[in-house]
């Protein structure tokens, strides 16, 4: 069987589903290993457990899991503020690159856990906010080995920087796989 063909069990969700099913029941629980990619990041403020996303991923750092962002944009203002006040940025288990052509939203966790869909980052993407200001948005999320392999295959290759040996767009880059200085 190709990679490109096979079935596997999934999960549709929309809108406000993707936070519950998505930020609630799988990244908040997260044992050992968040990896997000996202073309626009923002600072996520959680809906029934209050705060921001970014402050509970510090934390669970500092209990000794990992957090890796691969993003294609400069994150919101907000964003790199709560990088820099929850001390994440400074966590040897936080890792954050810049790829101008990253434009996948897929999040991997604990090595068995995968999302796949439309939303980047954010409050709105997420379905964070509420009704009248988040977007529509579709994700899937599965369990299914095969299908988390290959998107971790595909974050892999851009993540250690081997997808820039046939970018074609390093001319536009400002530094290959950029890390946020803070």
């Amino acid at each position: 069987m190709s990679d490109a063909s096979w079935s596997a069990q999934i999960e549709f969700l929309a809108d406000e589903k993707i936070y519950e099913h998505l930020v609630e029941r799988s990244i908040l629980e997260a044992k050992r290993l968040v990896r997000i990619a996202s073309a626009n990041l923002k600072d996520v403020h959680l809906r029934s457990r209050g705060g921001s996303l970014l402050k509970r991923l510090a934390q669970f750092v500092r209990e000794g899991g990992e957090v890796h962002i691969l993003h294609s944009g400069i994150p919101s203002g907000r964003f790199l503020e709560t990088l820099r006040t929850s001390g994440l940025a400074s966590q040897p288990g936080f890792s954050m690159k810049r790829c101008v052509r990253m434009h996948i939203k897929a999040v991997l966790i604990d090595g068995h856990v995968v999302f796949l869909g439309s939303p980047n980052f954010t409050g709105a993407g997420l379905g964070a906010k509420s009704k009248r200001r988040r977007n529509f948005e579709i994700g899937l999320l599965s369990r299914d080995q095969r299908l988390f392999d290959l998107v971790e295959r595909r974050f892999d290759e851009v993540w250690s920087g081997k997808a820039c040996e046939n970018c074609g767009r390093t001319d536009v880059c400002y530094e290959p796989l950029e890390e946020p200085r803070l």
